[in-house]
């Protein structure tokens, strides 16, 4: 009679995910008034445009928060932008590489030789943005804009839903980096309070126009029911020297093959193991202390590369009270990894590059107090030791200095 009911219950079990599945219920979707919908994007600019050239010595940023949405000033700067990273000597004088509003800003070559620049834009990401924007340079110095390459009201499938976030209505791109791969171009990106998908461009170009790699009726990761799972952000791709393409998000806590197109997963994820974890609480954000999560590498922001025959795979925590990029190391791409180190202070959720002269490089653009400015994009020269170890490089470029 047990055996009887288990079996019906599995039975049972089964067609209901089915149903679930065929559904696609996206997490906390919700129907809003017009009015409301309306009200948000009168008040916040859902593109951050073409920006301009930092000009002199520079300090402040903006900041936008659920109850904020300020500029950081001389007068404001103690609370929201300290600078005590530079004033402990912790990292460089520097300034941002271009002025224009920017969380989460990564920096790839493209195929034609060029500096390519994403990252979570508008005047407000917590509550709502248009899409995706791209930048592109020559020498990471001068930055033309190529303007909003892929909208959700025009482009979007399941990214047209708007839904809840901490009970208030949101609609945004969050962390989209660009990769270039296989002769084409193609962005992974996340939208709150969790879903990720994967654009490819129709044209081989960088502008685009792009159209869905994965499914466009759904996430491929994330998103779908109310589920604990169902949070989750922060997607990146890195392809390997034997061209076949890797994914992780978020805490870099899984990673699996693509399919070739990118269209899904070659396989299902695996989790990655960290040999070496750090479990002084002080290394972590104060809502991740058990013990479990303190193993992990970090909570968000994943990024992976390679050098030589390493692989990083880093992801964001709150070290010491900044939002800094951990990074670990690994003979193998599906790990287990070793290190988990602060690389530098401040630089959480963006990724490494590697410039045409062969300079390696990570991006910033300043979460936390003790950053030097908020929210605009930043570059750091960095360096690797003899164990493969990354490093501030001690010469910096001249045109990120505050001089």
């Amino acid at each position: 009679m047990k055996k009887t009911y288990l079996a019906f219950g599995l039975i049972n079990y089964f067609f209901s995910w089915q149903m679930v599945a065929a559904q696609v219920k996206i997490e906390a979707a919700k129907t809003f008034p017009q009015s409301t919908i309306d009200s948000i994007k009168k008040l916040y600019t859902g593109v951050s445009g073409a920006g301009k050239p930092v000009a002199g010595t520079f300090f402040g940023g903006h900041v936008a928060t659920w109850f904020t949405d300020l500029d950081v000033t001389e007068q404001n700067k103690d609370k929201y932008a300290t600078g005590d990273v530079v004033k402990k000597g912790l990292l460089p004088n520097i300034k941002p590489i271009w002025d224009v509003n920017m969380r989460d800003a990564v920096i790839i070559v493209g195929g034609d030789g060029n500096y390519y620049l994403t990252g979570s834009t508008g005047r407000n990401i917590w509550r709502y943005n248009d899409g995706i924007e791209i930048y592109r340079s020559k020498d990471l110095k001068t930055w033309s804009y190529l303007g909003l390459v892929w909208s959700i009201d025009k482009d979007g499938g399941w990214e047209k839903l708007w839904r809840e976030r901490h009970g208030n209505p949101v609609r945004a791109i969050w962390a989209p980096e660009l990769h270039y791969i296989n002769h084409n171009y193609y962005i992974a990106f996340s939208m709150p309070p969790g879903g990720i998908a994967i654009l490819k461009s129709t044209t081989g170009k960088p502008e685009g126009p792009y159209t869905h790699a994965t499914n466009p009726d759904k996430p491929l990761l994330g998103g779908i029911g109310p589920i604990e799972t169902s949070y989750l952000i922060d997607p990146t791709l890195f392809q390997d020297d034997d061209g076949k393409v890797y994914f992780t998000h978020g805490s870099g806590k899984y990673i699996a093959r693509m399919k070739d197109d990118l269209s899904d997963f070659a396989e299902p994820l695996r989790e990655v193991k960290l040999l070496t974890p750090d479990v002084d609480s002080n290394h972590h954000i104060k809502s991740c202390q058990n013990v479990y999560q303190l193993k992990d590498i970090g909570f968000e922001g994943a990024t992976l590369f390679k050098r030589s025959d390493k692989y990083y795979l880093g992801s964001t925590d709150k070290y010491e009270g900044r939002y800094s990029m951990m990074i670990a190391m690994s003979d193998n791409i599906y790990g287990p990894y070793t290190g988990r180190y602060e690389v530098l202070p401040c630089n959480g959720g963006t990724n490494f590059f590697k410039a045409r002269n062969g300079d390696w490089f990570s991006c910033f653009f300043g979460d936390d107090t003790q950053a030097p400015w908020r929210e605009k994009p930043g570059i750091i020269k960095v360096e690797f030791d003899k164990d493969g170890k990354i490093f501030i490089a001690k010469k910096q470029p001249d045109f990120i200095l505050n001089k």
